[in-house]
């Protein structure tokens, strides 16, 4: 407020005061005053201001999201984001985001009276990514504005998942989507069996997440029950991702052994898929299709399709199949429900992730049998089809991605292998020898070291 205004309205009060307290009685006087003097204080301190308020320490003036400067998505280059110093969509052309637990993205472009119509825009740019679907606490959200309006977001997914969204010149959005391969640095685990195995090898220094890994893969072959024993030793080989020095999150189970009392069991990476020490399989395969028959393929996969009116790139990231609603839809494979969501153009649709490296979806459903987290295995019926979402007619869009790229499904090479064919094994000897001997040289290290 402006010093002249305070003055203004002082010298009113002041006037409109004497005149009054003057024709009253004393006690009067005293308690009428008081309640005048609140009452100037608070019109002294009052904000005239039309903004809207922002909730504090939530957007935010100079956060550093990286937007690479790329001549492909190989090749990254980051640069970081200026913002400016006053979270307002409407003074300011950047602003950047730290999502909070709570917040979806409706109530985050509503905060910045950025319209439902341009949100809209953006998810069915997104349409053959979802990757706005699941934004969760600590994503970081890059907005920049021009006159017209929202010109540029951008998503950032941890230290290595970037996309950014473009407004073209008729409105709609374009994405590109970044991937940051980083360093994969292999680190041996040793530990012994103190309860159950996930936590021992948490104990051990694996990561909970990579303890379970191991125990999915080898329930087939290992009863965590009767099998394990207080004292048997495991070790584990894994390869953790770093970018920049600081881990990622994301390894890779390269080799597991388990001695133990009763049972001794290994797991080795070859290949894609995982094999014991002798060569034989510990994964199923998985089948191409996710019916239980062949039915009529109405679009095929077509990463470079355009649209037929807006005439912009509309990636088919999928196979869709001619069927009636109601049609059983099948896991393509073991895995584990990631996603099971409704949205405004893909319609009603689950994710299974199958491993670290395969990942499948299944789009436009009219039902859904699984949840969120169940465990399902390859066959199990999963969902009915449907005309949900955007949707021309009943048909089931299937998608399939390989370390987080989609794929044709119809004929990507698919975890279908049993044995290692007789050209590889040495090569697999050998690989399976190089982690043993590391495995043994960190053992030999611990027991070296004097014990606490």
């Amino acid at each position: 407020m402006k010093i002249g205004n305070i003055s203004a309205r002082l010298r009113s009060f002041v006037s409109l005061t004497k005149a009054v307290l003057s024709h009253l009685p004393t006690p009067h006087r005293i308690i009428l005053g008081s309640v005048c003097f609140i009452l100037l204080v608070s019109l002294m301190l009052a904000d005239n201001s039309s903004a809207v308020p922002v909730p504090p320490g939530q957007f935010r003036s100079e956060l550093e999201l990286e937007l690479p400067t790329v001549d492909s998505a190989a090749e990254v280059v980051d640069e970081p984001l200026e913002f400016s110093h006053e979270p307002s969509a409407v003074d300011n052309p950047s602003i950047g985001y730290v999502v909070q637990k709570g917040d979806t993205l409706s109530t985050i472009f509503s905060r910045l009276h950025i319209s439902q119509a341009t949100l809209y825009k953006l998810m069915e740019a997104d349409l053959n990514l979802l990757a706005l679907d699941t934004i969760q606490p600590g994503h970081q959200l890059g907005f920049n504005f021009d006159d017209a309006g929202l010109k540029q977001f951008i998503f950032r997914s941890g230290l290595t998942y970037q996309v950014t969204f473009d407004r073209g010149a008729k409105g709609d959005f374009e994405f590109e989507e970044f991937i940051e391969k980083g360093g994969y640095r292999r680190e041996i685990i040793s530990g012994t069996v103190e309860g159950d195995l996930p936590r021992s090898m948490k104990r051990a220094g694996a990561r909970i997440a990579e303890a379970y890994q191991v125990t999915n893969l080898l329930k087939e072959r290992m009863n965590f029950r009767s099998h394990l024993r207080a004292g048997d030793r495991f070790q584990l080989a894994v390869s953790r991702q770093y970018v920049k020095g600081e881990y990622t999150g994301n390894s890779i189970i390269e080799g597991f052994v388990y001695d133990g009392a009763i049972r001794k069991q290994s797991a080795f990476l070859f290949d894609d898929n995982y094999f014991d020490a002798d060569g034989e399989s510990l994964e199923k395969a998985f089948q191409r299709i996710p019916l239980a028959k062949r039915y009529r393929i109405s679009s095929r996969f077509d990463p470079r399709r355009r649209h037929p009116i807006t005439k912009l790139i509309r990636p088919h990231n999928g196979t869709d199949f001619a069927v009636g609603i109601g049609t059983p839809v099948l896991a393509a494979g073991d895995g584990v429900v990631s996603r099971v969501i409704k949205h405004r153009y893909a319609g009603l649709y689950i994710e299974i992730q199958h491993n670290r490296k395969y990942k499948t979806r299944y789009l436009h459903l009219s039902k859904a049998y699984v949840r969120k987290g169940q465990k399902v295995s390859r066959g199990q019926k999963i969902a009915a089809s449907g005309n949900s979402g955007r949707s021309t007619g009943a048909h089931l869009h299937y998608e399939l991605h390989v370390n987080g790229r989609p794929v044709n499904a119809m004929t990507a090479p698919i975890p279908v292998v049993q044995t290692i064919s007789r050209k590889k094994r040495n090569q697999f000897k050998q690989q399976v020898a190089l982690i043993k001997t590391q495995m043994a040289e960190q053992l030999m290290l611990a027991e070296k070291q004097p014990s606490k």
